[in-house]
């Protein structure tokens, strides 16, 4: 029996050209459940924030994501640190994951993930093939290859961002709930695939953090360049 199945995707900062966590931060997160797609917009504290109270609120299921384990959650955890969010997100450093995709900067490596009382899966170890030249590499691409087209979603009134917010990050919520689909589709299989991490082996992270930290060190106290 198929449990219930949350897609999730983050957006972020296309404006700094840059997808590291230290400089660019959330601006939308979409959620995607049976019965709803909400998007999630407005300031980012208050868009994480959001984002945790709902899934808190929600039944117990699977948040199901497209390179969550090396991109999306580990994103949302150190952007939260930052600005100074408490999530119910556990992250575990997994070496074993072998995603053979790029890791964000800093990182050793993917993540096993829970958030609060969810646990997780990353469809990509169900479709993703890491070659560029393959079609299975790309999100988008293998849901039209599917015939799963994109619909509209609900700007959450968590915030009060306006509704043109929506429109400038349409994609987001389809790609929501393809990563829902996706799972629903391969629960057979899924099912050998989903992230459990338990609250002692979860630990935090803050790469994004600890690398602003040294950089501020070595700003006040460069290190002497030998003549």
């Amino acid at each position: 029996m198929t449990p219930l199945i949350y897609g999730l995707d983050i957006e972020t900062d296309r404006r700094a050209d840059s997808v590291d966590p230290v400089d660019t931060p959330v601006v939308t997160v979409a959620l995607s459940g049976h019965k709803f797609d909400e998007l999630f917009v407005g300031p980012e504290a208050e868009i994480l924030a959001s984002v945790d109270a709902r899934l808190a609120q929600l039944e117990p299921g699977v948040i199901a994501t497209w390179n969550g384990s090396t991109f999306d959650l580990p994103f949302i955890a150190d952007r939260a640190r930052l600005v100074g969010v408490q999530l119910g997100l556990r992250l575990c450093s997994d070496a074993r994951l072998t995603l053979r995709r790029s890791l964000l900067p800093g990182h050793p490596a993917a993540y096993r993930a829970g958030w609060h009382h969810h646990c997780h899966l990353d469809t990509f170890r169900l479709y993703g093939q890491a070659d560029a030249s393959s079609h299975w590499g790309s999100l988008r691409v293998i849901g039209r290859v599917l015939g799963l087209s994109p619909a509209g979603a609900r700007v959450s009134n968590a915030t009060s961002q306006p509704l043109s917010a929506e429109a400038r990050h349409a994609h987001a919520p389809s790609d929501a709930r393809l990563a829902r689909v996706l799972a629903e589709r391969r629960w057979s299989a899924a099912h050998k695939m989903l992230d459990r991490v338990d609250a002692v082996e979860a630990h935090p992270v803050a790469v994004a953090a600890d690398r602003l930290e040294r950089q501020a060190r070595l700003t006040l106290h460069p290190v002497a360049t030998p003549a």
